[in-house]
């Protein structure tokens, strides 16, 4: 009996293996020459109880560090596999706005949408470029499969950094099934080099969250002195936080 079992698990790897192999070259080489997002079709599977059995939507939330009444940016939402379930949890005093570069993805989301969502959830068709968001305006981005279909992530990264409260969250999604799934190492050398702080990575080799964060730009300079410490011992959030201790006591006694 166990050795069946073991040989079942084999083949199933082995077959996984060759799906990523096979995935991997189509890809690689259709979007070589055309730079396409997912078609919207795959939206039906997207949102679909299968696809949230192997990825639940709920861990995913929890992972990316969403908290109630905060205001998420769902970037390359596509059918609202995520979004619905953040608005769901952001309650009534949160907000997701669900930007998405297909109108037939967000049409499939907003003929999912509850009379309660439509209080909740703002479908936007814009790209990741130019988001039609202010400065500084939101708490929270989620992307869910999504950055590797962003041919200039770079330019993109820099528009989530841009509508981000100092503070504020990016929490990058993979999937293992997804044709341009990326290492968790490539993921992180993105965010950092757009200037995100790795926070934490959870998950597995199969589906991870990255979750990164915008700190100030105090915290960033302090972060470039303390590399250059021969004090290990000294961090820069001890450094930040003893800053801040200073000035708000400097603070205090104008009050």
């Amino acid at each position: 009996m166990l050795k069946r079992l073991g040989r079942v698990l084999v083949y199933l790897l082995a077959i996984l293996t060759l799906y990523q192999l096979i995935i991997r070259i189509l890809a690689k080489g259709f979007r070589r020459w055309i730079q396409v997002p997912a078609p919207a079709f795959l939206g039906y599977f997207l949102s679909s109880r299968f696809r949230y059995g192997l990825q639940s939507p709920a861990e995913v939330i929890r992972r990316s560090g969403i908290e109630r009444g905060m205001n998420v940016l769902d970037l390359g939402c596509g059918s609202g596999a995520l979004a619905l379930p953040l608005a769901d949890f952001v309650g009534e005093q949160g907000r997701v706005i669900a930007v998405d570069l297909q109108r037939h993805m967000l049409r499939q989301l907003i003929a999912r949408m509850t009379p309660a969502d439509f209080h909740r959830i703002l479908p936007v068709q814009a790209s990741a470029y130019a988001l039609p968001l202010a400065n500084a305006s939101l708490d929270a981005c989620v992307m869910s499969s999504a950055l590797q279909e962003i041919p200039n992530r770079q330019r993109a990264l820099r528009e989530v950094w841009r509508v981000l409260k100092p503070g504020g969250v990016l929490a990058v999604t993979e999937f293992l099934i997804d044709p341009d799934y990326p290492f968790m190492s490539t993921t992180m050398r993105l965010g950092q080099e757009a200037g995100f702080e790795v926070e934490a990575v959870e998950g597995t080799f199969w589906n991870y969250t990255v979750r990164f964060r915008k700190m100030p730009d105090a915290y960033q300079a302090m972060l470039r002195v303390s590399r250059k410490l021969e004090d290990s011992s000294v961090t820069a959030r001890e450094l930040y936080e003893a800053s801040r201790q200073e000035l708000e006591d400097r603070t205090a006694r104008f009050l």
